[in-house]
């Protein structure tokens, strides 16, 4: 086994997990997750990454990578209202939908038929919210968050996958350094999986599984596709969705929310530089799937020293780990003219982040897209 497989299965885990973690931690405490379950959260999806991939690597042959749905856990740390049972209830239903796409055909095109435009948009609502909070986060603690900002944006210059890990190492060094938080007990508590009873809000299911699906879908599985197609290899579509969509129903029982094929940290594990043959580069997946349990074991000490940082710095880290995934939103939601408006009206209302009827905002605002998108139509050309 090459060495440089080994380190690109282990870059790319590490930039997964470094680069968004703390944008879950967000989702678990819009939440009112408790610290359990919390925990259990980033075990299960820890896990069920290292299961889906390792499983769709030996089974295709293809190098399969799984992620969890970054712009997902933005649109659950957006959310209001909804308590955790109920969240894990949306889960399970988002988990067994995106199983079903690739199962029915029917399903596929009716989502196939949302303008792109549109859902980028919803995207777009759903991640700016959380840039915003950059410049005020740097304002009340410009000693800390100014140095952050700039190791990200030297970092970004030469690897753009590395800098939000980079600014996240700054961040913990100086607040320990400085004083500014105390370091916590290093003890490595036993992690533990923790079974939550679903529930089964309408609004819930309304509000936020429509929605994370959707952004799943359009922002993570078919990117995810293409970035293995684009590599050479033909991707398993319907065996990818069937085992990243199982699998999140299951792990969504103890608190996770969904996983997905991966495009960023993938691309990172397709290049020739990872394995010289083509045809045995798929057992960087095994590699990614070890990491991944390394990391779900770990995680009870990891999140105890992000729960000592202070909320400028968490703040801070969730900002620049969106502004990429934003920017491509935003290019998306405005590249085709026909449906400009009907995104710019989709972004508003989403990024309000005003519910309505106890449906949160980002179904409003694919609501009102669709809506002024049909009332298009209509005029005369």
């Amino acid at each position: 086994m090459p060495a440089s497989l080994i380190s690109a299965a282990l870059v790319a885990a590490l930039v997964g997990y470094g680069s968004t973690i703390a944008l879950v931690l967000a989702a678990a405490a819009a939440l009112g997750a408790s610290a359990a379950q919390t925990a259990s959260w980033v075990l299960a999806i820890c896990l069920g990454k290292a299961v889906g991939s390792a499983f769709l690597s030996w089974q295709s042959k293809v190098p399969i990578v799984l992620a969890w749905s970054t712009p997902g856990a933005a649109l659950i740390a957006a959310t209001e209202g909804i308590s955790m049972p109920d969240a894990v209830g949306a889960f399970v239903v988002t988990g067994l939908m995106i199983a079903l796409t690739g199962a029915l055909k029917p399903l596929g095109r009716a989502v196939a038929l949302i303008p792109d435009g549109i859902a980028a948009g919803m995207l777009a609502g759903v991640l700016l919210p959380f840039c915003l909070k950059l410049p005020a986060a740097t304002v009340a603690s410009p000693v800390l968050i100014l140095p952050v900002i700039a190791v990200f944006a030297v970092v970004r210059l030469r690897n753009p996958a590395m800098a939000v890990l980079a600014a996240l190492g700054c961040g913990l060094v100086a607040v320990f350094t400085l004083g500014i938080a105390s370091l916590p007990d290093l003890r490595l508590p036993t992690p533990a999986l923790t079974f939550i009873m679903p529930g089964l809000n309408p609004s819930a299911l309304v509000g936020l599984a429509l929605p994370l699906y959707l952004v799943t879908m359009a922002s993570q599985n078919l990117p995810g596709f293409a970035t293995i197609r684009a590599a050479g290899y033909e991707p398993p579509v319907r065996a990818g969705l069937a085992v990243t969509g199982g699998i999140s129903a299951v792990i969504g029982l103890f608190g996770a929310h969904t996983i997905s094929m991966a495009a960023i940290t993938a691309a990172i594990c397709l290049g020739d530089d990872v394995h010289p043959d083509r045809s045995r580069r798929w057992v960087v997946g095994l590699v990614y799937a070890a990491v991944w349990v390394l990391l779900g074991l770990l995680s009870p000490l990891i999140l105890a020293l992000l729960g000592a940082l202070p909320p400028e710095l968490m703040a801070s880290i969730v900002a620049l780990a969106l502004l990429g995934p934003f920017m491509g939103a935003a290019a998306g939601a405005f590249a085709v003219p026909e449906t400009r408006f009907a995104a710019a009206i989709t972004l508003s209302v989403t990024a309000s982040g005003t519910p309505a009827l106890g449906i949160g905002a980002p179904f409003w605002g694919l609501m009102a897209g669709i809506l002024f998108q049909l009332l298009e139509r209509l005029r005369p050309r």
